[in-house]
């Protein structure tokens, strides 16, 4: 563990708080279509501003990338955010969204922070320290078969591969329908990572990934104690097209099913070698 990642978990944790107090007091009430049902508000670029202020300032050696207005992604070293993951049932009053903050090392998170201010919650994580919520140490579940599974599954998609990644996503709800305990669709990557880091949920699987989705996710369930891997069952990277977290007991079933769903299509790894998209 570097010496310094402390110290950095610590001004995540400040820049996170504040941007949880802007989620609380601003209105979405300049909404702005980004893409095809995809939007943007006031709320989210309040946010991304005022984090990379703060960030740049406090670390300056460090870059930033925000969902909503980029950066610098080919640094050695970057923060990454999203500054409201969950955007549509934000502006709907639906509680499950939030921030999402993680620190890049490498291509690596090594460092994430999700705050759900809505439904009370603070996650945060950073590589060789575990996970927490709320001050207290989380582990993930220990469930081992299918029918006392809950998982979640990502969105459906939007724009030109929407059509391709639905036909996907139905085929894997249609395999858990018919094994899992139960099945949900919450609308945040960050709320099902964290999820599954505290236990409430025994996995999730994601497809269409972008890098502020799941950069500060996947350092939770990870230092958890599950397993965040590609549909081949390889250790996800950031540049994967899917990314699934379950508990280490679901391994096996859920790669099963993906391999039943996604072969032949662009979530699929191919000889080991994961499916990847250009940052």
């Amino acid at each position: 563990m570097s010496p310094e990642l402390p110290a950095l978990l610590d001004l995540a944790r400040s820049v996170t708080e504040r941007a949880e107090q802007q989620l609380r007091d601003l209105t979405p009430d300049l909404i702005t279509a980004k893409g095809d049902r995809d939007m943007v508000t006031n709320v989210d670029l309040a946010i991304e501003r005022e984090a990379r202020a703060t960030l740049l300032n406090a670390a300056p050696g460090i870059g930033f990338v925000g969902e909503e207005e980029g950066g610098d992604a080919d640094a050695d070293t970057y923060w990454i955010i999203d500054p409201v993951d969950g955007t549509a049932n934000f502006i709907r009053g639906l509680p499950l969204c939030g921030i999402s903050l993680a620190l890049v090392h490498h291509g690596v998170s090594i460092l994430g922070v999700i705050h759900l201010p809505l439904i009370g919650r603070r996650y945060w994580a950073a590589q060789g320290m575990g996970a927490y919520r709320d001050g207290r140490r989380i582990s993930a579940a220990a469930t081992s078969t299918l029918p006392e599974a809950m998982i979640a599954v990502g969105d459906y998609g939007t724009g030109p591969d929407g059509p391709e990644r639905n036909r996907v996503a139905l085929a894997i709800h249609a395999y858990l329908a018919e094994q899992a305990q139960r099945v949900r669709m919450l609308g945040s990557a960050a709320v099902d990572l964290a999820l599954v880091a505290d236990g409430t949920l025994d996995a999730t699987i994601t497809l269409g990934n972008h890098d502020w989705d799941m950069a500060a996710g996947v350092v939770l369930p990870r230092e958890a104690g599950a397993i965040v891997m590609d549909t081949d069952g390889s250790p996800h990277p950031p540049a994967s097209l899917t990314t699934i977290a379950t508990t280490p007991g679901l391994r096996d079933a859920l790669l099963d099913i993906l391999k039943a769903t996604t072969t032949g299509t662009p979530w699929a790894a191919t000889e080991g070698i994961p499916a990847c998209r250009s940052r």
